[in-house]
């Protein structure tokens, strides 16, 4: 019965996330969704600066303290590991939506592209760096960095099977495909407000630093093969040495 509760549980926290991150596409791209980063009550300038950095600290310090080995440690004495990601999963979604649900607009033009063709471009490179962010998912492991399956194997009565070092791909060429998709999806805007700025110049420091964090705990798991990989493959840029 546990482990089908925590199946159940599994589900609910993909769902969110999965809703999550749909939104989140339109919310940054200003498209479809009924709030977006450029749309909302306009505040102080002050007043939208202090609410912002606040929003984004709160997704960041979830993002980063949850994924630290000793806080896992400490959190699986009250979380069965089996759900650990996926709790880290949904309460990284829900800092997300009360990011979306509380953002303050900052409309002052930073740059708008005239050209419609050239902003449809621009928009199309925008999507494409979301496409990026979602194909390097299952090209490592979508199921288990979504925390699906842990908990599958857990309802199977099996044990995780030990983690292999695998460059599929856009890893052959940059080592953290992911973050590149990302910010490519937040800096490529046919309309650059001082609001998305503001938000794609925060979010980029701290995927710079979440890098920095996640390599060292690759580093601890991998040993010289990654190291070896770091020599070989370029961080963000796509680019690699020849042989």
């Amino acid at each position: 019965m546990g482990r089908f509760i925590a199946f159940l549980y599994l589900l609910a926290s993909y769902v969110v996330f999965f809703v999550t991150i749909l939104y989140a596409i339109g919310f940054v791209s200003g498209l479809v969704v009924p709030k977006t980063i450029d749309t909302g009550t306009v505040v102080p300038l002050a007043e939208a600066l202090v609410v912002n950095l606040l929003l984004m600290s709160v997704f960041a310090i979830q993002h980063s303290v949850m994924a630290r080995k000793p806080f896992k440690r400490w959190w699986t004495r009250f979380v069965p590991a089996s759900v650990e990601r996926s709790t880290y999963v949904l309460f990284a979604s829900l800092a997300l939506v009360l990011l979306f649900w509380q953002w303050r607009p900052i409309p002052a033009l930073v740059w708008q592209i005239a050209d419609p063709q050239i902003a449809m471009a621009v928009t199309g490179l925008s999507l494409a760096g979301w496409v990026i962010v979602f194909t390097s998912t299952f090209l490592i492991n979508h199921f288990e960095l979504f925390g699906l399956h842990q908990v599958a194997n857990n309802l199977a009565g099996r044990s995780m099977p030990v983690p292999r070092f695998r460059t599929p791909l856009y890893y052959q060429f940059v080592r953290h495909p992911i973050y590149l998709g990302f910010i490519i999806a937040f800096w490529a805007a046919p309309t650059m407000t001082a609001g998305r700025m503001l938000f794609a110049a925060v979010t980029t420091a701290y995927i710079v630093v979440g890098i920095l964090l996640e390599e060292r705990d690759l580093v601890d798991l991998f040993g010289d093969e990654y190291r070896r990989y770091k020599d070989r493959v370029s961080m963000l840029v796509p680019w690699r040495k020849s042989a």
